[in-house]
């Protein structure tokens, strides 16, 4: 075969295969995203999911890989953030080949009893959403984050697998702070959302709000709340979007 014809079928065959490639390729930057507010007592909440959501989209994350549930009624731009909605929503995931679930709630906490879901007037318990992330995220790489009082009882029992991380903003036994309505985001989340963009790994983003937490409250002078943490054996080095 001349020369010429051999350059040119080459050239064919790496387009087709660009081609494929492409089409098997995650879209955007491969994560399937809930992020949820759960009371609208305080703006901190939908102050912090939207952060999060263009945080997301600035990555290259599709807007319909993005869903945005709140409290507040009548807002065109979320879903009603009940217990019933975002349990379905995360249940409905199906992330594709080689793609991630990121769930990120922030809300009040009440000991002992999961996360205040003001709409509904309900509250997410640890078993629930460990039901739905078997069902919508199954055993794909997973990022569960729980911003509120109390949520260390999300980083134990049925929450536990080899796919998950999971953060929390505190202790199972301690309040964490910052709900005032002059706070643009609750300590936490202010701590979290400064990390993301300075962290390769999630272990890192979870060390550098760590830190950024610790100082904020010896500041405040409060109890400190003790964040807490799970890294499931097969996601200990997953990278950020």
């Amino acid at each position: 075969m001349p020369l010429r014809s051999i350059a040119w079928l080459c050239a064919v065959i790496l387009v087709l295969l660009g081609g494929a490639a492409r089409a098997a390729a995650p879209d955007g930057a491969g994560w399937q995203a809930v992020l949820a507010a759960g009371d609208i007592a305080e703006p901190v909440f939908d102050n912090a999911v939207a952060a999060f959501g263009q945080w997301l989209a600035a990555r290259g994350v599709a807007p319909r890989d993005i869903h945005r549930l709140s409290a507040r009624p009548f807002d065109p731009a979320t879903e009603a953030a009940s217990a019933a909605q975002l349990l379905r929503r995360i249940a409905l995931l199906s992330p594709r080949p080689g793609e991630r679930c990121l769930i990120f709630v922030t809300s009040h906490g009440e000991h002992g009893r999961g996360v205040h879901l003001a709409y509904s007037g309900e509250r997410l318990t640890p078993a629930a959403l460990a039901q739905a992330l078997s069902a919508g995220c199954g055993t794909a790489p997973t990022v569960v984050i729980v911003s509120s009082c109390y949520s260390g009882s999300f980083a134990v029992g049925p929450m536990l697998a080899p796919n998950r991380i999971i953060l929390t903003a505190a202790r199972a036994d301690r309040p964490s702070f910052g709900c005032q309505a002059d706070r643009t985001y609750t300590v936490f989340d202010e701590c979290l959302l400064a990390a993301l963009p300075r962290s390769l790994r999630w272990q890192g983003v979870f060390e550098t709000s760590l830190a950024c937490v610790r100082q904020r409250e010896r500041e405040m002078g409060v109890l400190p709340s003790e964040p807490r943490h799970f890294f499931g054996e097969r996601v200990r080095d997953l990278t950020v979007p």
